[in-house]
């Protein structure tokens, strides 16, 4: 296999086309896709971390079977799990001998033979990570780990600016809704509203009686 250049020319593609996208989904797709292009490689998958079921969810993927992405749930337990516990990004030369592999059988019949995992951390949090699939067996030089974790920290931030822009646009929306005139309820008080009554001398009289 063909290694590709990789410069900061080709970070900057791709960062420049995730930037003037404001769906979270697209910039996924954009992502991917460019990543394998940039690396010359079978393909590339975006997952993001759930924290109450511990697993992967995949978010994107390109260069890769629908048969293989949907082979089973990922843990992140059994799955490169030191990609995420750790939070550095691993390698794995030969799916078909390690054990940090949760579906071996099913990465051979892909025709995978190497993965470089990728963790995506925003602040403190994990979110995610990002996997870059190869056909061949690949010795990933510190290039392409740097390459591909810049990247993958890239196209985390992205999403969450995309997540932060669309709360304040409901947040603006819903402002906007309660100042529309239209939308309003009068609720404006009479000076005396909600003062008890002052009764006449009649009424009084007629209380009493």
């Amino acid at each position: 296999m063909e290694r590709p250049t990789i410069n900061y020319e080709t970070l900057v593609r791709i960062t420049k086309a995730i930037s003037t996208i404001q769906d979270p989904e697209e910039i996924v797709l954009i992502t991917v896709e460019g990543v394998t292009h940039a690396l010359n490689v079978k393909g590339c998958a975006l997952f993001l971390f759930s924290e109450k079921s511990n697993e992967l969810r995949l978010a994107g993927y390109y260069g890769l079977s629908d048969e293989y992405v949907d082979k089973g749930p990922i843990s992140a337990i059994r799955s490169i799990a030191s990609s995420l516990q750790d939070r550095q990004p691993v390698a794995i030369f030969d799916v078909s001998d390690d054990p940090r592999i949760q579906y071996p059988e099913a990465a051979i019949k892909e025709g995978i033979a190497s993965i470089l995992s990728a963790p995506i951390i925003i602040g403190d949090q994990l979110v995610g990570c990002m996997r870059v699939y190869t056909a061949e067996p690949w010795e990933f030089t510190l290039t392409d780990v740097n390459f591909v974790q810049a990247v993958a920290q890239v196209v985390g931030m992205a999403m969450e600016m995309c997540r932060v822009n669309k709360g304040l646009k409901e947040s603006i929306e819903i402002l906007e809704m309660m100042q529309d005139p239209k939308s309003l309820v009068d609720k404006r008080r009479t000076p005396y509203e909600g003062v008890p009554k002052s009764f006449t001398t009649q009424e009084m009289t007629q209380s009493t009686a």
